[in-house]
């Protein structure tokens, strides 16, 4: 019987060596991240989808003819604009990868959009940084906010839960502030053209203090009157002070970046415009106090600087110095009065002496010696030429005078003729 060579049951292709299922594992693994060693977006439908309790998420993207396992890991999937759910066409980005434990090929999604937002955030961000570029989002112009407002202006839908929380949580903090609503349209055509009348009325009567715009939340087309260049224009030329609260707390729109303050929320934002009214008379009551005890300590210190004054000897010293200064007075009014009348002998006496002088040239004195004045209507005549012949004039004596007539005799010509 010939021996038959026995042959191996499995023999390995030349050149090849044995794997273990870890080695070939990983083989593929650094051959298929190698193939796609950067990160790629991928359309589909989500299906068995999981939130682990560890709150990372765990889902397939499936078409009609395959499906890709995906997990997208906290914290990474906390900002995201909708809750996924079975059913649901998404774009997920990421990278390709194997997951060892079991053998398969997976995405590790690093950001999920509903399909159809792709191209609305790319015209998001190509306006975004177009308006950053002009400066509409810097934060030199952003404008606090009045601490006491007298008016709040709302510019929302009026029928919409956001008017109703503001309304509800002003009332609350601040009863009885006057809230102003400017129906808009928050969504849709023309939407974002209202909003931005909506601020330019207010504006142009300054109605209000302060504005709220915005709405509740909703998906990116929802939001999306928010993200136009008229709406974000509107609100970063305002004059009023002017609060954006669109969505819930993980939506951001262009109309925050512009706005002066951003509200995560419509109620968040009322609690911003007022404070708690109780909480202010608190805060002022405690001035109060704080004025009064402020106040009273400096009396306080006064009365013990009157009581140590009044106790030192210079305050005890007052009175003598007092006596002694009274007595000083009176001294010094003594010699004031003897000056002030041996002053006033002085002056009687030049008078008087002066007096005589003056009298002595008096008419009077004058004709007391001998001298007569002749006068024409109450007028004294000083030469004899300035009289005429026949003229009657009046002649004063020192005792009376008398009435005469001027004649023309040697003497008067004489007289004349020596003057």
């Amino acid at each position: 019987m010939n021996a038959e060579r026995e042959l191996p049951l499995f023999e390995m292709p030349r050149g090849r060596e044995v794997y273990t299922v870890s080695e070939l594992t990983e083989d593929v693994r650094a051959a298929l991240e190698g193939a796609f060693d950067a990160e790629l977006a991928v359309m589909g439908e989500i299906s068995n989808f999981k939130h682990h309790v560890s709150r990372h998420m765990y889902f397939s993207l499936k078409d009609e003819a395959a499906l890709l396992r995906c997990v997208f890991f906290h914290p990474g999937n906390t900002n995201l604009r909708f809750t996924p759910d079975d059913g649901m066409a998404v774009i997920a980005r990421g990278r390709l990868g194997v997951y060892p434990p079991q053998g398969t090929y997976q995405l590790y999604v690093s950001s999920l959009a509903l399909r159809g937002e792709g191209e609305l955030m790319a015209a998001l961000e190509r306006l975004k940084k177009k308006l950053a570029a002009e400066g509409l989002f810097d934060e030199e112009r952003k404008r606090p906010l009045p601490r006491f407002p007298g008016r709040v202006g709302v510019v929302t839908s009026p029928s919409g839960a956001a008017f109703r929380d503001i309304k509800n949580v002003l009332a609350r903090r601040w009863p009885g502030i006057t809230v102003i609503l400017r129906p808009t349209k928050v969504q849709g055509e023309g939407a974002a053209a209202d909003i931005a009348q909506a601020i330019a009325d207010f504006d142009e009567v300054r109605l209000a203090d302060v504005l709220i715009v915005g709405r509740g939340g909703g998906s990116l087309e929802d939001l999306w009157a928010f993200n136009e260049e008229a709406t974000v224009r509107a609100i970063a030329a305002a004059r009023t002070p002017t609060v954006s609260a669109v969505g819930h707390e993980v939506d951001w729109t262009l109309a925050d970046f512009a706005a002066d303050v951003r509200a995560p929320t419509p109620s968040a934002a009322a609690e911003l415009v007022v404070p708690v009214k109780e909480d202010v008379a608190a805060e002022v009551a405690e001035m109060r106090r704080a004025a009064f005890a402020t106040a009273e300590g400096y009396l306080a210190v006064g009365r013990e600087e009157v009581v140590a004054l009044e106790r030192s000897y210079g305050f005890r010293a007052v009175p003598r110095r007092v006596d002694e200064r009274r007595q000083q007075v009176d001294e010094n009014a003594g010699r004031a009065s003897r000056a002030a009348r041996t002053a006033l002998q002085v002056f009687r006496s030049f008078y008087a002496e002066a007096a005589r002088g003056f009298h002595a040239l008096s008419p009077e004195a004058t004709l007391a010696r001998g001298y007569n004045i002749a006068s024409r209507d109450g007028r004294a005549v000083k030469r004899a030429a300035h009289t005429n012949v026949g003229e009657d004039l009046t002649l004063h004596f020192a005792d009376g005078r008398r009435a005469v007539t001027v004649t023309n005799d040697g003497e008067a010509d004489r007289v004349a003729q020596e003057s």
